[in-house]
């Protein structure tokens, strides 16, 4: 505590940047892996990319070692505006003494969520489509083309508005509102049990990374299906009118998602999510107690 929720705003965006320059290759991989064999039956469809490290391979392959960072710059935005809104809104809670409360940490982590990613969810589009973006051999899932990130705003705001914008963004609140309320319920708890066992000194950067990598399996069993829900919205073709071609909906999503491609159909990508929550999470919490710290 201490420290004004301005500055929780700043250093919240900044350790996001942080955290995400090094974990954007994994959103990379997760976004392929999540449209592979869209809307289609398991085992009936070429699979380029299989499993993390080697889906991470075959991007290589196709995009070149650069292809790993693409959407950065889109991801950067999103995580700035994300993190910074969800510190903020967090600390606001904080000094009013709402985390005071039975429950009331979970609450608000999950209602900051949901604002910063109703804020961000924008630059979560773009980056979706870029990082969808690839050879035509190695695509899956729609294909947008945007040359550039300033371009891809500018097409969906030439072609649907500033409602275009904010396309998908009923899979997103979900999404970081599910993931939030999780993480921030079972970080604290994980942290403290691996401080029991006694594997780590209490308050050492150890037990905050076990805790991290601990909590992250809630966070990715419960926020996958989301995060699968939300990468599909935002990456699909729309009609004139700026209705999607493939989905209504969220609910729509989630149903033909489980009818055609299983319940499993619906945690494609775990792995690219578990991995890069543990580090994103322990190296946001890091940064930003560090830089709380200074």
């Amino acid at each position: 505590g201490g420290v004004p929720p301005a500055t929780d705003l700043v250093l919240g965006a900044t350790a996001g940047c942080l955290a995400c320059f090094l974990t954007n290759p994994l959103e990379v991989v997760k976004t392929r892996l999540q449209l592979q064999g869209e809307l289609q039956a398991p085992g009936t469809y070429p699979r380029p990319y299989r499993g993390v490290l080697r889906a991470a391979v075959a991007v290589c392959r196709a995009d070149g070692l650069w292809g790993l960072q693409k959407g950065l710059a889109a991801g950067l935005l999103y995580q700035g505006l994300m993190n910074g809104v969800r510190f903020y809104c967090y600390s606001l809670a904080e000094d009013a003494g709402w985390t005071g409360y039975p429950g009331g940490t979970v609450a608000a982590g999950a209602v900051a969520g949901a604002v910063g990613s109703i804020v961000g969810s924008p630059a979560y589009l773009v980056k979706t489509h870029l990082q969808a973006q690839t050879l035509s051999a190695m695509a899956v899932g729609h294909q947008h083309n945007h040359e550039s990130i300033f371009s891809a705003f500018k097409n969906i705001y030439q072609q649907h508005g500033v409602v275009g914008l904010w396309r998908g963004v009923t899979g997103a609140i979900p999404r970081v509102t599910v993931g939030s309320a999780v993480q921030l319920s079972t970080f604290a708890s994980a942290k403290d049990w691996v401080c029991e066992r006694q594997w780590f000194r209490k308050g050492s950067w150890a037990a905050v990374l076990a805790g991290g990598m601990v909590s992250s399996v809630a966070v990715a069993v419960a926020m996958t299906p989301f995060d699968v829900i939300s990468t599909r919205l935002y990456n699909q073709p729309v009609h004139a009118d700026g209705t999607g071609k493939l989905y209504r909906g969220f609910l729509d999503c989630i149903l033909q998602i489980s009818n055609k491609e299983g319940l499993l159909g619906l945690y494609k990508g775990i792995g690219a999510v578990y991995f890069r929550l543990g580090p994103h999470t322990v190296l946001s919490l890091f940064f930003w107690d560090k830089l709380r710290n200074m």
